[in-house]
């Protein structure tokens, strides 16, 4: 049995069905603080309904989501992100028309204490925490590598550069556990090498990171667990070694007659 209090993220039972269609199965897991887990699976497996549920953009049919000791099955996303859980998208979902640098203002805004009234009258307060809030967004574009670009519009960011910045929009929120959905998809070889060392570097900040991934190196080049899905059902947890040689894993991925 884990240890609740070594565990940033418990699920326990969790199902999604829609309608007839089962798309997450009685999937149990636990997530350690401070560690890079990935959830991988073929297309289709469930692993991005999974993040769903964790972050309340669905509602689990069944079963349990426990964040850093609290119970949160059913939050709404904006609870769950004050709580301290961030995420980014398969498809990335920047403000095409904003600054690199007021997307990460946008993301920080889930932190500021400033009242309406000190908004309205632009009161000392609220000027106070604009000024921080620039500030500690600027510092999260240089720690993804672009604060060159932070007054250039989303859109005209190469692909690469929009994955970091959704990334730094992410990490705006101060999370505590931060999921990455398909990170790597669409990179270059060398892109993914700078992802492997943006992660390490985001562990190193303290937060534990959850990410779904599909290329198998970076999996195995920064995972310390993986969990591994099968049509919604999980087929296979363990160290990166260990899952790669499992009889079932390989099976999904590759078919009985591989």
């Amino acid at each position: 049995m884990p240890d609740p209090t070594e565990n940033v993220l418990e699920l326990t039972n969790l199902t999604k069905r829609f309608g007839g269609l089962v798309a997450v199965d009685n999937v149990s897991l636990h997530i350690k603080r401070g560690e890079v887990f990935a959830l991988i699976g073929p297309n289709g497996a469930g692993k991005t309904t999974l993040f769903n549920n964790v972050t309340g953009l669905f509602q689990p049919t069944a079963g349990r989501v426990v964040f850093d000791g609290k119970d949160i099955t059913g939050f709404k996303p904006h609870q769950v992100a004050r709580l301290g859980i961030a995420r980014t998208f398969q498809n990335i979902r920047l403000f095409d028309y904003m600054t690199c640098l007021d997307n990460v203002r946008v993301g920080r805004h889930v932190r500021m204490h400033a009242k309406i009234w000190d908004s309205l009258f632009k009161l000392p307060r609220e000027r106070r925490e604009e000024e921080r809030v620039t500030d500690e967004a600027m510092e999260l574009l240089r720690f993804v590598g672009i604060a060159k670009q932070a007054n250039q519009y989303a859109r005209n960011l190469p692909y690469g550069q929009q994955r970091r910045l959704e990334i730094a929009r992410a990490l705006a929120t101060d999370p505590k556990l931060l999921l990455l959905d398909e990170p790597a998809a669409g990179f270059t070889p060398q892109e993914k090498v700078e992802l492997m060392q943006l992660v390490k570097k985001v562990v190193g900040r303290g937060i534990t990171v959850f990410l779904i991934e599909h290329d198998m190196k970076v999996v195995m080049g920064i995972s310390e667990r993986i969990v591994v899905l099968d049509h919604g059902e999980k087929i296979a947890e363990g160290p990166p070694e260990e899952v790669r040689k499992d009889v079932k894993v390989i099976e999904a991925y590759l078919g009985k007659s591989a």
